[in-house]
């Protein structure tokens, strides 16, 4: 059974940076993923799509984060995933959720919380 541990999260005052991590387990050598993902959900909000990264290392990222975040992965590993942010605004404060997809299932992680101060 895949599960996926996010970690990283905290306060943090508005300019300030975060760095998310997401590990993988239950996988050999993470086969068959391929799509990774951070989303996230504010209080009384839907949750978002806030970067992806392609098992090519192709990337998007919500208009929102453009410039200030950026995900990444460990392709030797291909279980970890990362969202370094940077410039961090009062509006990004969410809980910040780790997804993948393996074999055409989605996984995801419980998430972590996030909190900026202005």
């Amino acid at each position: 059974q895949v599960q996926l541990v996010e970690s990283g999260g905290g306060l943090v005052q508005a300019g300030g940076s975060l760095r998310l991590s997401c590990t993988a387990s239950g996988t050999l050598l993470g086969i068959g993923i391929n799509n990774m993902a951070w989303h996230r959900q504010a209080p009384g909000k839907q949750r978002e799509l806030v970067a992806g990264i392609r098992r090519t290392g192709d990337t998007n990222y919500a208009d929102s984060v453009k410039g200030r975040f950026t995900i990444s992965r460990d392709n030797a590993k291909n279980t970890v995933v990362y969202l370094q942010m940077n410039t961090l605004k009062p509006e990004d404060s969410a809980v910040y959720y780790c997804n993948i997809e393996r074999f055409g299932t989605n996984y995801w992680g419980k998430g972590t919380l996030v909190t900026v101060s202005s």
